[in-house]
């Protein structure tokens, strides 16, 4: 699911209808699993509205400088969460909303905005799965088997390097800290099997299940995870 960022106050971002390179770009992701729908602005104009658990804004083009971020409820203007931030000219960010409703959190993150080189991927691995502990991260390529995990050791709030791989299809499996992936391995995740096309660049949000009512899962919960474009294929 995406929801796309409403451009509120025109007049703050004028002029950066077209992309170049003096614009900044930032996108938003919920990765809250109980905080409920939010509003997002920057000073006091609107950015996006009604944004749920596991959503993410497109990238929104604005004028580089200084900027207050801010998480609201929903339809309302109570203010989740706060913080200042610089966008600098010709950067993309993301702001992710995370962590449960009482401690919400706020994370801001520079963006590769250059394709990776030809003949591979590149994917940056976002932690934000409090319930799960420790996590390790496999790309299963197709009719293969993983040799090595792709990252080790993620913990909540843990944001990997950009991690370059070889163009292909693969299918990314997540498992706890230390457990060897084998056919017959118990997976936090098990995602589909995706094609990378040669110069993509990917940024994957690992999410806890949405809390709905009272915790009553499984010992080890399971996460999933949503997979954002930071640069398609074939991009200049």
């Amino acid at each position: 699911m995406r929801v796309l960022a409403l451009l509120v106050g025109a007049a703050a971002l004028s002029g950066c209808q077209s992309l170049s390179g003096n614009s900044a770009q930032l996108r938003i992701i919920d990765a809250s699993p109980d905080t409920g729908p939010v509003d997002a602005y920057q000073n006091n104009a609107g950015l996006a509205y009604n944004l749920g658990f596991g959503t993410a804004t497109t990238y929104v083009a604005m004028q580089p400088g200084s900027y207050t971020l801010s998480a609201e409820k929903a339809g309302t203007r109570q203010v989740l969460v706060s913080g200042n931030v610089n966008l600098a000219p010709g950067k993309q960010y993301t702001e992710i909303l995370g962590n449960v409703a009482a401690g919400l959190q706020q994370t801001i993150l520079v963006d590769q905005s250059q394709p990776a080189p030809a003949g591979e991927i590149a994917i940056r691995l976002v932690q934000q799965a409090g319930r799960a502990g420790d996590v390790d991260v496999y790309l299963v390529p197709r009719g293969g088997r993983p040799v090595s995990p792709i990252a080790v050791n993620l913990g909540f709030n843990a944001v990997s390097q950009y991690i370059y791989v070889p163009a292909g299809t693969y299918a990314m499996d997540v498992v706890p800290t230390g457990t060897v992936l084998a056919t017959n391995t118990t997976t936090l995740m098990s995602g589909a099997q995706v094609a990378y096309e040669s110069g993509s660049v990917r940024t994957v949000v690992i999410l806890d299940q949405e809390t709905v009512g009272p915790q009553r899962g499984p010992a080890t919960p399971g996460v999933q995870a949503i997979v954002e474009t930071d640069v398609d294929a074939g991009s200049n």
